[in-house]
């Protein structure tokens, strides 16, 4: 009874506080340290805004331009490693932003130990609107699924990724975001 009472209370001041309910939700069952994550990319229409083309020299928004033209329709696949600390976890940052995204805010729509489902909402000069869905197989695998769309519609970003856990350490890897 009395471990009842504490969870209402803990709901309760969670809604006083704004807190929200996904905070308690079990933590995401994948193990931290070194991960090798494969994302493949594909392009559909123009991912960039025309003001940011506009803003660029003439020769870079064509080398730009060139390099969406060769790519569109086509998925292109890299491979990483990424470290992905217990902190990482616990604040549901297991897919890194990009270093550009600090204006950007995450919301968690659903979370298990499992599943983790999120958007991210970036205002202008870049707006977009990202779903994200990132699921644990198991504590040594994951995979995900990220659709970022332009805030006018008018372009897509899709990229899939399947990761796997290579150990607890992440000596050497760099930290590129």
């Amino acid at each position: 009874m009395f471990s009842r009472s504490l969870i209402t209370i803990a709901a309760a001041l969670a809604l006083a506080l704004g807190v929200p309910l996904q905070t308690f939700a079990a933590s995401f069952n994948v193990r931290p340290g070194a991960w090798q994550m494969s994302m493949s990319t594909l392009l559909v229409g123009n991912p960039l805004p025309p003001e940011a083309l506009a803003s660029m020299p003439p020769e870079k928004r064509a080398r730009v331009e060139e390099a969406m033209k060769a790519r569109a329709g086509k998925p292109v696949t890299i491979t990483h490693k990424a470290c992905v600390s217990q902190e990482d976890l616990d604040q549901n940052r297991i897919i890194q932003a990009d270093k550009n995204d600090n204006q950007c805010t995450r919301k968690v729509l659903s979370k298990s130990a499992s599943r983790l489902v999120m958007e991210q909402t970036c205002p202008e000069p870049h707006a977009s609107t990202t779903q994200m869905t990132i699921e644990a197989k198991t504590p040594e695998t994951l995979s995900a699924n990220i659709v970022r769309v332009r805030g006018d519609g008018k372009g897509k970003v899709t990229v899939d990724v399947k990761g796997f856990w290579l150990g607890p350490d992440c000596a050497g890897i760099k930290d590129d975001h």
